[in-house]
């Protein structure tokens, strides 16, 4: 029997599987199918670009599956560089020609939406479908309680499958996922970018509130349920056997509170034992590793929680890797969006807990990023949001900006209203002022972004291991591998999939501009010389004039600047 599973792509507030991230869903489903029996060699994954440029149907791989899986499902839409989630119309043509049992499942099952500011559909009204199993809750248990038991161990066949009408609906538990994520971990090597893919690691999954934010799909996923954490370093250590070596703690809703203890508050208060614990075994059981970064984290416990919150700080620096980042789901600076929202933080905690974040985290790391910033997300379209609400939430980045305070990325987008969320209906959910929005989202790319990112990365600043990934009108862009990457132009065509040390030269809104470091100067382009610190054109062009040079004492002699360009070239 032969399985094939093909990501479509998932990004959730608290899970990111659009390359290069490799979510868990396909891993837990391989595992579940290795558990049930399958053979390695038997279970076959594709993303949908790759299926994208090699039709039709991966040489005939869809119509022969007897299994077939699709996972699939955006609530939190973002801008990928060279990805694109899969579609309604190509779920349908993959389903068309599919000739064993078919199944589709992963966050598409809470609704679809092809952009934020607009209410979601149900799924099943959406595709025009025939024999096709949604599976209505976590689509790995669902795979998995598609066989029968088999006590022997012998070989599956489709004889040995249940009728799919008496398969019940469930979410997987964390011993399941315990065994399958590391039963699943050889799939990483069939992923496209192998071995340059972050995996995505889940702690827990749910929202550990007792009242939830009015948009959020987190809660659909109930009560927190914590992994354990030798499990989560099992699956690291299985992982990194099979050559990951990038990784992100991002599967969960907030990572200050896994493991957290309940003392009646709003938020649970942080355990930095367990943190450790985590960290320090992620370490041991991959001590080669490249990336170790995290995702979320809740300004609210932060602020609620300050020492045993600057204790894990100061852990993640002990063991992470540099460019890190706390995402901050603030959403609204305004309290009348903030109160009718049930949003996680006040302004002012949003503002301790940036803080705190910059107090530890602003210094510079080994790969020329700050070790760890905050990242701050905004939500427009919420209940209650009005003329000022915009005028609020840049008066807050103003504040921040002002204060010498840095911010790794700011995160502007509009509400995705999901059937089930309080925000859902025509009566609660919110249309904006597109003109209105789009002026102050371009306000704060100019006014605060721009400076904001000359400040993180300034002029001179040398970063570490960017790979070069598309090919755009002349220019190559890159991005380091990690938590939200800066997109770096560097103005030439050079090799993909190639990691090189770049300068930054200048900047733009979200971008910087850059050039390889040390610049080759005799195989040198103008588009690059140009780019060198602090010379003019006139002096590019002699530079380019004048190749190529014996050695650096010949560049220094015959270059108008070369003394204070020497230590950017290499000869």
């Amino acid at each position: 029997m032969k399985a094939l599973i093909i990501d479509g792509y998932v990004d959730e507030p608290s899970c990111l599987g659009v390359p290069p991230y490799l979510s868990p869903y396909p891993r837990y489903i391989a595992g579940a199918l290795r558990e049930r029996g399958l053979h390695e060699k038997d279970i076959h994954y594709y993303t949908i670009d790759t299926l994208r440029e090699n039709p039709p149907g991966i040489g005939g791989l869809i119509e022969r599956a007897e299994i077939l899986i699709v996972i699939a499902g955006i609530t939190v839409p973002g801008k990928y560089l060279r990805a694109f989630p899969i579609t309604l119309e190509e779920i349908e043509a993959i389903f068309r020609v599919a000739g064993g049992i078919k199944i589709l499942g992963g966050p598409i099952r809470l609704g679809f939406s092809k952009e934020g500011g607009e209410v979601a559909k149900v799924t099943e009204d959406l595709l025009i479908l025939e024999n096709v199993l949604i599976a209505r809750m976590d689509i790995e248990a669902f795979v998995y309680d598609l066989f029968e038991r088999r006590s022997n161990g012998s070989r599956i066949y489709p004889s040995c499958l249940k009728i799919p009408e008496i398969i019940e609906h469930r979410f997987r538990t964390t011993a399941e996922i315990g065994r399958w994520g590391s039963k699943g971990a050889f799939l990483i090597r069939q992923h496209p970018d192998y071995p340059y893919c972050m995996c995505e690691l889940e702690t827990y999954r749910g929202c550990n509130r007792q009242v939830h934010c009015s948009f959020c799909t987190e809660p659909f996923y109930g009560a927190p349920d914590y992994r354990n954490v030798e499990e989560v370093i099992n699956e690291v250590s299985a992982l990194y056997a099979h050559g990951a070596s990038f990784f992100r703690i991002g599967r969960q809703s907030d990572l200050f509170s896994y493991h957290g203890i309940d003392i009646g508050g709003l938020v649970p208060k942080p355990e930095p034992d367990v943190i450790e614990r985590l960290y320090m075994g992620i370490r041991n059981a991959a001590p080669d590793l490249s990336v170790l970064h995290m995702d979320n984290a809740n300004p609210g416990t932060l602020a609620t929680y300050p020492q045993e919150s600057e204790k894990i700080l100061k852990i993640i620096i002990k063991y992470h890797t540099a460019g890190d980042v706390t995402a901050f789901g603030m959403e609204s600076a305004d309290p009348r969006v903030i109160a009718a929202n049930c949003l996680k933080a006040s302004s002012d905690e949003v503002l301790e807990a940036i803080k705190l974040v910059n107090k530890y985290g602003r210094v510079r790391g080994a790969n020329g990023l700050p070790e760890i910033l905050p990242g701050i997300n905004f939500v427009h379209g919420l209940k209650e949001e009005s003329k000022k609400t915009f005028q609020l939430n840049y008066y807050f980045l103003k504040n921040v900006l002002d204060s010498g305070m840095l911010l790794r990325r700011i995160n502007i987008r509009q509400v995705m209203a999901f059937p089930g969320t309080p925000i859902y209906g025509k009566e609660k959910f919110r249309r904006i002022n597109k003109k209105l929005f789009l002026d102050y989202k371009e306000k704060i790319r100019k006014t605060i972004d721009l400076p904001m990112l000359r400040c993180v990365v300034p002029n001179g600043t040398v970063l570490r291991d960017v790979n070069c990934e598309v090919h755009e009108k002349g220019v190559t862009f890159g991005r380091q591998l990690g938590s939200y990457p800066l997109l770096i132009g560097i103005p030439a065509s050079l090799p993909l999939r190639k990691f090189i040390d770049v300068i930054v030269t200048g900047h733009g809104m979200r971008s910087i501009t850059s050039i390889p470091y040390p610049l080759h100067i005799n195989m040198a382009s103008f588009s690059l010389v140009k780019e060198l610190p602090g010379i003019s054109r006139k002096v590019a062009a002699s530079v380019i004039a004048g190749s190529p040079y014996i050695d650096r004492d010949d560049f220094v002699r015959r270059v108008k600047e070369g003394e204070k360009l020497i230590n950017f070239i290499k000869i």
